[in-house]
């Protein structure tokens, strides 16, 4: 299995393309990534170096990869932050041409838009361009909750509102939604859910929350639940097994009291997940 895995990227921490990359290799995935900033560390800590790209930029090297004649390998795209519209039409147009060589490539989009408690935290006109032009091109769709509320129009505050919110976003385009950080009425102050939706039926992992608070592991679980997606073809599956990872990755996180989540330290949890959650229909 070949991704191309256009996202951010930092020399320090695990966030974007260093967060989401070798998670996917680990699983056996080549892995192709283009990164659309690089960054020396998340900006979660206030001050960065670095530079972000630009749609050009990110259009010479998928032609440069077009050039050695292998595209039509490539079994899915998957994108995450997009710092601006300019990009978001780069990463467009590498699936398009993808699609074109291999129609059985998927194209997972994470739309990055915001947070619970931070609310949009994107640049103006991204918002926008996620909800009219990724969201639709998209197979696979990544939203947290606060993301699906924006994409949806609804505001969430119950599993059926959930339900309702993924059925609204999935007729704009995409078949297949995973909803990270789901808290309804339903769900109780210990722990925490995750909703995937597929083909009109939704299933649910409901996981004990862990008190930290660090970067990167949206990007992980994206990334994650793309590759065992493109695998089962089945979300129950992928919903059980990247919930599974994820949240041994941040469990491990927590108990080494780490700011940056421990990608490297805690690889088997992506292969041979040390907790398993039963993904439920609801």
């Amino acid at each position: 299995m070949n991704v191309l895995s256009i996202q951010s990227h930092v020399a320090y921490g695990h966030v974007g393309n260093a967060s989401a990359v070798f998670p996917m290799q680990r699983l056996g995935v080549e892995v192709w990534p283009i990164h659309t900033v690089q960054f020396s560390n998340h900006t979660g800590y206030g001050s960065w170096k670095g530079r972000v790209f630009d749609g050009p930029a990110i259009e010479d090297l998928v032609e440069g990869i077009a050039e050695r004649g292998v595209l039509d390998r490539c079994d899915g795209v998957l994108s995450g932050y997009m710092g601006s519209a300019d990009i978001g039409n780069a990463i467009l147009s590498a699936v398009a041409r993808v699609r074109a060589l291999n129609p059985e490539a998927l194209y997972c989009c994470d739309p990055v838009i915001g947070d619970v408690g931070r609310g949009v935290f994107v640049r103006p006109g991204i918002p926008e361009f996620m909800r009219e032009q990724a969201v639709p091109a998209a197979d696979i769709i990544t939203p947290n909750q606060f993301e699906l509320d924006y994409l949806s129009g609804l505001t969430t505050q119950s599993l059926d509102e959930v339900k309702e919110a993924v059925s609204i976003v999935q007729g704009l385009g995409p078949k297949v939604m995973l909803v990270t950080s789901v808290e309804t009425k339903e769900t109780p102050a210990d722990s925490v859910d995750l909703v995937a939706g597929e083909s009109g039926r939704f299933w649910r992992v409901r996981t004990p929350k862990l008190s930290l608070s660090v970067n990167g592991a949206g990007d992980a679980i994206a990334a994650l639940f793309f590759v065992h997606y493109a695998r089962s073809r089945s979300a129950p599956t992928a919903l059980a097994q990247a919930s599974a990872s994820v949240y041994g990755l941040l469990k491990r996180t927590e108990e080494a009291g780490s700011r940056e989540i421990l990608t490297i330290a805690a690889q088997d949890e992506f292969v041979s997940p040390s907790h398993r959650f039963e993904a439920v229909e609801v």
